[in-house]
């Protein structure tokens, strides 16, 4: 049984050139658990929300202001034709948020010396995903990340749960700064004037948060629970992004970017939600029912079948799965206990079924084994993953990026990364020896047949290719 490998590699990232051996793996794995810092260096220089969302607001008034000009007889011709590039230039000081994180996120993950809980922010980010397909969610995609999940991987699952429901990238991805109760103060003034359509209730948070965050599909939650959980989120929005009722009722000081609850945008009264009734007031009822979601035996069964297979392969061990579970309600969402019973459990450690790596894994664990840079300053990362088919914080939908191995096994997927790894070792040529490299890497995983076919490369370039191209690499 190859544990070094799976310990490097299957729990965490993949070996560093510099990682000294791994003589006790599960200590090694756990000690990662105390040592973990939620804030690396890589991050540091990253924009905050209120700069990300005043790149949104200069947008739009930007915006507002071609469409009058437009309108405009006076305005010429020629000014006419700059509002195409004012608008693309604005957008893309928006993408370059999501350009920046994106790099820095990479940085984070090839230079920790806590893998395991770095993956363990990666897991939580794809359990609570957004995508920055949706323009709104495209400069906040990376800040959610670091501020939401980073800080409570360690905590309680209550805590982590909270923290991403309330970031404007959860808010603005599901919609939730649209969603008004029905019978709201603001709605049903709107409706007494006479004035047009009163806004309406927006169950889109409420029911992924059901489904994919917490109990899971078909978990016994029915279309009224949906929405009635949907009325007691009610009154969460974003400060300074969009021109609706929310921001004509926002508090003067509330910064750009910032989550905000707004009283007379909320359902007023009690809900009822899986039998319990919920008599809170403002923004206590919504969060009154995520922390009781968040401890619930649905739960608790849905977080652990989702971590078994990340660590374990597509159809997880029941057993693994019940003791992961039990753990979960034993210590009310307790992340570390949960994290420790899954590194003292026999099943990740089985050397079958082998997991595949999916790109972000690979491209991880490629650099991490490089003593030399891989990519030139000009490299747009970004745009590397795209071709390589997971492009970050873009699944593509709130259920985030599929844990299965058919996902990420295609021929035309291992193409890309043989050509990819043709790229970077071409550009590094003989300042990495393959055959240095095979032993730190591969471990205890590393096989005669490997071992002796990079030995026959033509140069060392061609050794490296073969080297982050082998079956076992490949493989966590």
């Amino acid at each position: 049984m190859a544990v070094q490998y799976l310990a490097a590699s299957r729990f965490g990232l993949g070996r560093r050139f510099d990682d000294p051996a791994i003589a006790d793996p599960r200590g090694w794995l756990t000690r990662q658990l105390g040592d973990y810092e939620p804030a690396p260096a890589a991050l540091a220089g990253l924009a905050g929300r209120e700069a990300i969302a005043a790149a949104y607001v200069e947008y739009q008034e930007e915006r507002r202001a071609m469409r009058r000009e437009a309108a405009d007889p006076a305005m010429s011709d020629e000014e006419k034709a700059m509002e195409p590039e004012m608008r693309r230039l604005s957008r893309s000081a928006i993408r370059r948020h999501y350009v920046d994180a994106t790099a820095a996120r990479l940085s984070a993950a090839v230079a920790t010396l806590t893998p395991f809980a770095e993956r363990l922010v990666h897991f939580w980010a794809n359990h609570f995903a957004v995508s920055a397909d949706k323009q709104t969610v495209i400069g906040f995609a990376g800040n959610y990340e670091n501020e939401a999940i980073r800080p409570h991987i360690m905590g309680k699952f209550s805590d982590l749960l909270i923290a991403a429901v309330r970031h404007p990238a959860m808010l603005l991805y599901l919609d939730q700064a649209q969603s008004f109760g029905p019978d709201s103060p603001f709605a049903t003034r709107v409706r007494n004037r006479g004035k047009g359509k009163a806004p309406g209730l927006n169950e889109n948070l409420a029911r992924e948060i059901m489904e994919l965050h917490t109990l899971g599909v078909r978990t016994g939650y029915t279309q009224a629970d949906v929405t009635s959980f949907a009325k007691a989120l009610t009154g969460l929005t974003v400060a300074g992004l969009g021109r609706g009722a929310g921001q004509r009722l926002m508090p003067a000081d509330a910064l750009p970017g910032a989550t905000v609850f707004i009283q007379p945008l909320h359902e007023p009264g009690a809900q009822t939600i899986l039998g319990k009734r919920y008599d809170q007031v403002g923004a206590k009822q919504g969060e009154a029912v995520l922390r009781d979601l968040a401890v619930h035996p649905a739960t608790a069964k849905h977080v652990a079948t989702k971590l078994a297979r990340h660590f374990t392969g597509d159809t997880p061990s029941p057993a693994l799965v019940d003791r992961l579970a039990d753990d979960f309600l034993k210590t009310g969402g307790d992340l570390p206990s949960l994290y420790r019973t899954l590194v003292a459990s026999p099943e990740p450690w089985a050397d079958s079924p082998a997991m595949f790596k999916s790109p972000w894994d690979w491209t991880v664990s490629m650099l991490r084994a490089l003593k030399v840079p891989a990519f030139g300053e000009r490299q747009n990362i970004a745009a590397m993953f795209t071709q390589l088919g997971q492009p970050v914080w873009r699944p593509g939908s709130p259920a985030g990026y599929d844990d299965k191995v058919a996902t990420w096994a295609g021929s035309a997927a291992l193409m890309q990364r043989v050509e990819l790894a043709s790229r970077i070792a071409g550009r590094i040529g003989d300042r990495a020896d393959a055959r240095q490299l095979a032993p730190l890497v591969l471990a205890d995983a590393l096989t005669p047949e490997t071992t002796q076919a990079i030995g026959r490369a033509d140069s060392p370039g061609q050794g490296l290719a073969m080297l982050f191209a082998t079956p076992a690499f490949l493989r966590r």
